[in-house]
């Protein structure tokens, strides 16, 4: 699997002052609490939830863009961020954007696309907006663009433009809550999970429905929770919730438990599997990125080796992405340096890059994995290299 995402800049994002980094199919980002780890995932996520709703629904769900921006004595009034992507049918390119304060709100700046053939110059798509002009475009007439939201929505009907959209908008990102997964939740197309998993029955249904893939979903969760036999959606008057099968001592056939009586471990399981397989490209709505913030929360040590498995699984069709700072999870020997972003915080600035050199050669000559590095502090990151950002979206 490659990956969607390729590379990604960001400039003045909350705690980020300044990075560029790749990410590799399956990618950890390790650190403390409070590093920044979350901040990096909320980039992405925020240009997912701009494109689904608009930019400023994005912003004002993040209290707004002074809250966004990054604080500092230099009192930077922008944000910006490049993504350089490779799409399913064969197209790259990049996208980008920055996001300006103003006195009564803020303003896309400038905002620019290059998608297309690699082999064919000649294919290439393209736009350039700024503070709500578009400057150039490869679109014969097009429409108009305004400096509040972000241009590449207007170019979705445009079969040029419309993978990139949709790529890029069905991103999904996810903390998942038990509390909610537990309670009914009303019925849903289940097309993109929901941040928090308040639409799994229905997710789970639509996978299970459509998915050759489907069956991995209870493998994965069996070896977690012993007994599982299955899992499945189940009406509850104008209601779904999620119905258990599991083995009980003394009972020839499997017991059947709705998700109220189960424990927030094997809920959270179940939710992390289904975002990590609605992604497959075999569905009908392919999930090009799967972001997840500390899957391993709520789960016996032990459970580890068998998250980590989906993961790598998972990951041969979807790209990846994993907050975390878990040794367990990173203790195997399949996760090489280049999987691994390390990501540190120093007086509310946060750091974000590759390994240091002497961790990257300790797992590379198999001295350490990277889970025995991280139970004594030796992964951190290397020399910042934000420096060479190659884009005047990122210029002051």
């Amino acid at each position: 699997m490659k990956s969607f995402i390729k590379k990604v800049a960001l400039k003045n994002y909350k705690s980020i002052a300044e990075c560029d980094v790749a990410l590799p199919p399956l990618c950890f980002l390790i650190g403390k609490n409070g590093a920044g780890k979350s901040n990096f995932m909320d980039a992405l996520r925020l240009v997912s939830d701009a494109l689904n709703t608009s930019l400023d629904h994005a912003l004002r769900d993040r209290s707004g863009i002074n809250e966004v921006r990054r604080r500092s004595p230099g009192h930077p009034t922008h944000f910006s961020i490049r993504l350089d992507i490779s799409l399913l049918n064969g197209d790259c390119g990049y996208y980008e954007f920055r996001v300006g304060s103003q006195k009564r709100g803020f303003e896309v700046q400038l905002e620019e696309c290059r998608i297309g053939s690699a082999s064919a110059l000649e294919d290439i798509f393209h736009y350039r907006v700024e503070s709500g002009q578009v400057r150039s475009s490869s679109i014969e007439k097009p429409p108009a663009a305004k400096n509040d939201r972000l241009y590449l929505v207007n170019l979705s009907g445009f079969d040029e433009f419309r993978p990139l959209y949709d790529s890029l908008s069905r991103m999904g990102f996810y903390n998942l809550n038990p509390d909610v997964i537990r309670n009914e939740q009303p019925p849903d197309p289940g097309l993109v999970l929901k941040r928090d998993g308040s639409n799994l029955a229905s997710v789970l249904e639509r996978i299970k429905r459509n998915a050759p893939d489907a069956m991995k979903i209870e493998e994965f969760l069996s070896k977690v929770v012993p007994g599982i036999k299955g899992v499945s959606s189940r009406n509850v008057l104008s209601k779904e919730t999620l119905e258990f099968r599991q083995n009980t001592k003394g009972s020839a056939d499997p017991w059947r438990f709705l998700a109220v009586n189960m424990s927030d471990g094997t809920l959270r399981t179940l939710g992390i599997l289904v975002a990590l397989f609605q992604g497959s490209s075999m569905y009908d709505n392919p999930t090009p990125l799967i972001g997840i913030e500390e899957p391993e929360s709520a789960l016996h040590p032990g459970a580890a080796g068998v998250l980590r498995d989906a993961l790598f699984f998972a990951s041969r069709h979807t790209q990846v992405l994993v907050t975390s700072h878990s040794p367990d999870l990173l203790d195997d020997k399949q996760i090489t340096a280049d999987s691994i972003l390390a990501v540190s915080g120093d007086e509310g600035v946060t750091a974000i890059s590759p390994i240091d050199e002497a961790s990257r050669s300790a797992i590379h000559d198999g001295l350490y994995t990277a889970g025995e590095l991280l139970r004594t502090n030796q992964l951190e990151p290397a020399n910042q290299q934000g420096s060479h950002i190659q884009s005047h979206l990122f210029m002051e």
